[in-house]
Parts: structure tokens; C-alpha cells; sequence
């Protein structure tokens, strides 16, 4: 069978993860600290026919070879943590992180799970938790008689308690930063695990070693760039389109031989 056929099955299957991807980031346009993702691609193997530098006689040698590829193939998905534009709410635990970091969470096995959206609530015991009901790390609790709940660029955590003029101090909020963001891994629900890529978490007090402030009132939105994502979609799409084109090329000088050889 033609080698081109393959060729160009594996650039079909590379534009069909492209898209997915694609398809994916429009979709969470509008999702709170979502990421974008982008594919990357690498050549495979090459069929070397004729040796570069091999000897054309005794004293010469050959410039260049011959060397057929054999396609491409997605060799990576990679997050993107650029900062999404920031959104204000003016409601008390919307909480954004401007710069570096994220916001802890405790998972539901117990391990600590890493998030950009800020959207957090408060549960039936006062408890600080996120859409999902996992409880912000470190936990704080605001009491039930509490009103003006007060979070500064520091992460700290204040309220007034009814019948004390002064705030009363709730707890404090640590973020955490890792050396390659990039190699934590997706959970969905807008979270990710740290990784032996990612690193170990390095936790601190917000707006300190490199850290961003946390800001109150505000959520950062998706950082998918929707015009970017549609140009990618129809440079996708074209070469999806040449990529089908070569099979049916190839299709027509078969049949061409097989109907006057």
C-alpha cells in the first residue's frame, strides 16, 4: 500500500486532537479560572534511503540523503496558566488570585487538590467550601453570628461578630505555586493534582516569595482568547481538509494503475 495513505492518516488523527482540543477551550470560554490548552506536535521516525555524509567515492561525500517521514503525532496537551481577565463581583468569598498560585482544597480522598477559580461559599456548619462543597485548606470556619466578612490581599480572614465592635480574626489563606504548573494533572471541576512533573506544592502567604494577592469581590475569568481559538479552528480545519485531499490523491493514482497496468 501507498506509504502516503499513512502518512496522511496520521496527520487526520493529529487535526482531529487539535480540534478537540479547540473544542474544548471555546467551550469553557466562559468557565471561572479555566485554562486554555494547546497541542504540540512532533515528526515521527524517518526511512533514511541515502545517508547524509555517506560516500559518494573515495574523497566526496554527499551533502544530503534521503530521508522519508512517516507522519506526525501529538506528542503533548499543555496547559496554559497566563492569567484570565479579572471580574468583579463585589460578593464577599469571590476571591481571585492576581498573579502566581492557587487556592487548596481538600478533595474527597483526602488529598489537597489545586484551583484558579475562586467562586467559594459557605456549607452548613460555616465552613469556607467551593461549588463543589470541598472545604478550602486551611480551614476556616465563619461563625454563624458573623457579618461583614473582611479577606485582605494577605489572605487574611476577618468578620464581625454581632455584639463586638472590633473584627474578630477567622483564619488565614495559604496559596500554593509549583516550578511547572503545566505538569499538574486535570481532575476536572476546575481542578488539578500536583504531579512528579508539576513538583511539589510550595505553599505561602499570598502576595509574598513570588506569590499573587488575593483579591475579594473578584474572579478571574478564562483565559481562552476566543478569536484565537476560531483562527486555530480554521487552520485546523484546512489541514484536515489537505491532509484528505492526499488520500484522495493517492486513491486516484491507484485506481489509475490498477485500471491500465
Amino acid at each position: 500500500m501507498h506509504p502516503a495513505l499513512f502518512i496522511s492518516k496520521t496527520g487526520l488523527s493529529a487535526q482531529d486532537t487539535r480540534l478537540s482540543t479547540i473544542s474544548n477551550n471555546l467551550a469553557n470560554a466562559s468557565t471561572t479560572g479555566f485554562k486554555r490548552d494547546s497541542v504540540n506536535f512532533e515528526d515521527l521516525l524517518y526511512q533514511i534511503q541515502r545517508q547524509p555524509g555517506g560516500l559518494s567515492s573515495q574523497s566526496t561525500e554527499l551533502p544530503s540523503g534521503i530521508q522519508i517521514g512517516t507522519g506526525v503525532r501529538v506528542v503533548s496537551t499543555e496547559k496554559e496558566f497566563t492569567g484570565g481577565s479579572l471580574q468583579v463581583t463585589d460578593q464577599g468569598l469571590d476571591l481571585a488570585i492576581n498573579n502566581r498560585g492557587f487556592f487548596q482544597i481538600q478533595l474527597p480522598n483526602g488529598e489537597t487538590g489545586y484551583t484558579r477559580n475562586g467562586a467559594f461559599q459557605l456549607n452548613s456548619d460555616g465552613e469556607i467550601v467551593n461549588s463543589q462543597g470541598y472545604l478550602l485548606e486551611p480551614t476556616i470556619t465563619v461563625p454563624e453570628n458573623a457579618s461583614n466578612v473582611t479577606i485582605s490581599a494577605d489572605g487574611s480572614v476577618s468578620a464581625t461578630i454581632f455584639g463586638d465592635p472590633d473584627p474578630q480574626q477567622l483564619g488565614d489563606i495559604e496559596i500554593a505555586d509549583f516550578v511547572n504548573p503545566a505538569g499538574l494533572q486535570s481532575q476536572g471541576g476546575n481542578i488539578f493534582t500536583q504531579t512528579a512533573a508539576s513538583g511539589d506544592a510550595q505553599t505561602g502567604t499570598p502576595g509574598l516569595d513570588g506569590l499573587g494577592e488575593v483579591l475579594q469581590g473578584t474572579l478571574e475569568n478564562s483565559n481562552v482568547e476566543v478569536v484565537e481559538e476560531l483562527v486555530n479552528l480554521i487552520s485546523t480545519q484546512r489541514t484536515y481538509e489537505l491532509n484528505s485531499r492526499v488520500v484522495s490523491t493517492v486513491d486516484q493514482m491507484l485506481q489509475f494503475i490498477s485500471q491500465n497496468l
